[in-house]
């Protein structure tokens, strides 16, 4: 039997001005809802500007609960959705965190995810501000088991591998990522091979996989958009272009156990193998 539930993306760009950008997350969450969207999901840092672009930044965290997920909660409430309030820049005693945190229908929370991989390149001087979070919490809701990761844990197999282990049926990756201007993509296009590993990520833990990203231009940096759904065998079901979009995209959550009853990516595992995985330090 099908189990069908309907995504909501959140692509939008951000001002300068903290109330601006609620107040549009807010309308795009009233449109998604209004198109029957069931689970909605912000992109990264949603309220506020990229700032981890530049070393120097006064942008000043808050607490969790605090007034960011107060919105939130009030956003899922009034729309009676479940709600993945992109992330956050959280402190907690000495540090702080990028964190995603997820609202049920009555804008309870259910819980939350601290970003676990932290990039420190050009343009995104993300160590500077955040600590690395150490757990793949999921978050069971009305339409099912859900995971949400941030951003640059989407290069990564071993967070999606362990979010489905842990019974997540659609996994959200609230997104902030474009070029930065004088950087050259030499390795090949940058878009593409963003959305080719998510792609994978998909089709070998048979979970619907959706990345919600930000657009528009921010000091040196270009936000692609692009946001997309692929469903378990990585098909693609929906994909945003490069301005501010809401998409509402059904997915059938049964192909999940189909997949895994005619493939068997999960119940062929070898984990006796894989002990280099969790193995630190590398070799020269």
């Amino acid at each position: 039997m099908s189990r069908i539930v309907t995504l909501g993306l959140i692509q939008m760009s951000m001002s300068e001005v903290r109330e601006e950008n609620l107040s549009k997350a807010l309308a795009m969450i009233e449109e998604a809802s209004s198109k029957g969207a069931q689970i909605v999901c912000l992109p990264e840092l949603f309220a506020t500007r990229y700032f981890p672009q530049t070393k120097n930044s006064d942008l000043a965290p808050e607490n969790i609960p605090g007034p960011t997920t107060k919105f939130l909660s009030q956003a899922a409430r009034k729309n009676k959705i479940v709600l993945v309030g992109g992330s956050i820049f959280e402190i907690d005693g000495e540090k702080k965190y990028n964190t995603s945190v997820v609202f049920d229908e009555r804008g309870h929370m259910l819980g939350k995810f601290r970003k676990v991989h932290i990039p420190q390149d050009e343009s995104f001087y993300e160590q500077d501000y955040f600590s690395p979070g150490d757990s793949y919490p999921t978050f069971k809701t009305a339409h099912g088991r859900i995971g949400a990761l941030v951003c640059f844990d989407q290069w990564y197999p071993e967070p999606a591998r362990v979010e489905r282990l842990e019974g997540a049926e659609v996994l959200f990756y609230p997104t902030a990522i474009g070029t930065a201007k004088g950087i050259e993509q030499t390795e090949g296009n940058w878009q593409q091979a963003w959305e080719a590993v998510q792609r994978g990520h998909a089709v070998a833990n048979s979970m619907i996989v959706s990345a919600v990203n930000r657009v528009g231009r921010e000091g040196e940096m270009k936000f692609w958009g692009g946001s997309f759904v692929y469903d378990q065998f990585g098909k693609l079901l929906a994909r945003a272009g490069s301005s501010e979009e809401v998409l509402a995209v059904e997915c059938d959550l049964s192909l999940q156990e189909n997949v895994e009853k005619g493939w068997g990516f999960l119940r062929n595992r070898a984990p006796g193998s894989y002990s280099k995985i969790s193995a630190s330090g590398r070799k020269r």
